[in-house]
């Protein structure tokens, strides 16, 4: 049984980047970018008003100051601030020429305000600063980014933030890695799809839609292939289709030790090579993964189907001669826990993203104790508004209902039977 770091060194040294494309912005949202973005000019590019004011000159605050002009956000100053003079300024408007400094609206008071020429001339008004002046309220050009500056490094995971950056550079069309897509494999002659009503020996499919959002989540692209009953023809069958129109499958179920586990052999007898069918885990321990390496034959065959299944104009600028599969336990917290621990950092890794769970530090509610310390060991937890993680009330691996309370899971150690309560543990949000 292979420790967990070692399956995931497995997994992710395995992993190898699709190729690239770009998109267009509106698209860009949670691909990886496949190159460093440098700014084309200078942010902010102009010397700008930070806020609502007067534009001046600090030298003259203490005197009474003639609005010479007003500036709206997108215009040009037409006149250079000259002793005691000062322009009204709204924000993000261009500093004018000879102002250091911005007023605030509330830190002045009018001194005279002549309406009969203020129709053809409004800008004669004067003001007085009657504030204490600490900060000049300029952010000043290039302070944030200068032109030629690199602001997105390749392997980011872009998201609302980056978008507003890239459009900010005028990247409009970015270089991203191309997503795998990853096909859903469930295996079991105990399933129905979930618009079926089971009957007293079955239960419905809940995994393959569990896994594909999983998927999605992770910005890879999930296809259904259905349930596959448990015999040799069908499993592989449906593995064949799946291995050539998608870089990933996961099959779920199949892959412990009982009469009716079927799925090593079938990948074994498909050409897959597996790397690791055993995981010290719990729940997770029967999880399999193995790479085929297609022939040119089978390479071209699988180029056909995909175009098949998914038109010509489907994105495919790659010509890769590797399937990756994933076997993951049937029960759903089995097969959910597996897929973040492995198969999303791999899936993450495929596009050039060195995914890092979110995850914090709380204090443990009440001890947890146990006997079998062979596995590292993943509950799911709910932390408190004190701040306090508490364990949920978790079953067994079948348990996924449990999971919906959870915000997070927490791991016991292999060796370790038991962590006190009020002892710091680190969560790792779901």
């Amino acid at each position: 049984m292979l420790k967990f770091d070692e399956a995931l060194q497995i997994v992710t040294s395995s992993a190898r980047k699709l190729g690239t494309e770009r998109v267009e912005l509106g698209r860009a949202s949670n691909r990886v970018l496949a190159e460093d973005v440098i700014c084309d000019i200078d942010m902010p590019p102009f010397n700008k008003s930070a806020m609502d004011g007067f534009a001046c000159r600090r030298a003259d605050l203490t005197n009474e100051l003639m609005v010479v002009e007003t500036i709206p956000a997108g215009v040009m100053p037409k006149k250079k601030i000259g002793k005691n003079q000062c322009a009204k300024i709204m924000t993000g408007a261009v500093v004018p020429e000879g102002a250091d400094c911005v007023i605030m609206v509330e830190h002045t008071e009018v001194l005279a305000h002549n309406s009969s020429r203020r129709s053809a001339e409004p800008e004669r008004d004067r003001i007085r600063f009657i504030g204490k002046c600490t900060d000049g309220n300029i952010a000043a050009k290039g302070e944030d980014v200068k032109k030629g500056d690199v602001v997105l490094r390749a392997g980011v995971l872009i998201k609302a933030q980056h978008i507003a950056v890239l459009a900010s550079c005028g990247c409009t069309r970015p270089l991203v890695t191309i997503a795998p897509r990853v096909g859903i494999i469930a295996t079991g002659d105990e399933l129905v799809e979930p618009d079926r009503k089971p009957t007293a020996c079955q239960i419905r499919n809940s995994n393959s839609f569990q896994l594909a959002a999983q998927v999605a989540g992770a910005s890879a692209i999930p296809t259904h292939y259905g349930i596959a009953a448990d015999t040799k023809q069908r499993i592989s069958a449906v593995l064949t289709k799946a291995m050539a129109e998608n870089d990933v499958v996961i099959i779920s179920g199949g892959v412990s030790v009982g009469d009716c586990d079927l799925v090593r052999d079938i990948l074994k007898e498909n050409g897959v090579k597996i790397l690791f069918e055993r995981v010290a885990v719990k729940p997770g321990r029967p999880t399999v993964f193995g790479i085929k390496r297609l022939t040119a034959e089978d390479a071209e065959s699988a180029e056909k189907e995909f175009q098949s299944a998914f038109g010509e104009s489907a994105v495919r600028v790659y010509k890769r001669n590797t399937r990756f599969v994933f076997g993951l336990p049937g029960n759903p917290v089995s097969g959910f826990v597996m897929f973040e621990l492995l198969v999303q950092p791999f899936l993450y890794k495929m596009m050039g993203h060195d995914f890092k769970p979110t995850s914090y530090r709380g204090q443990l509610e009440r001890t947890i104790k146990r006997k079998n310390a062979e596995r590292d060991f993943w509950l799911p937890v709910v932390t408190r508004y004190d701040g306090k993680v508490a364990q949920i009330d978790y079953h067994s691996s079948a348990h996924i209902t449990a999971l919906c309370e959870a915000d997070g899971l927490i791991c016991v150690p292999s060796g370790v039977t038991e962590i006190k309560e009020g002892a710091t543990v680190v969560v790792r949000q779901i």
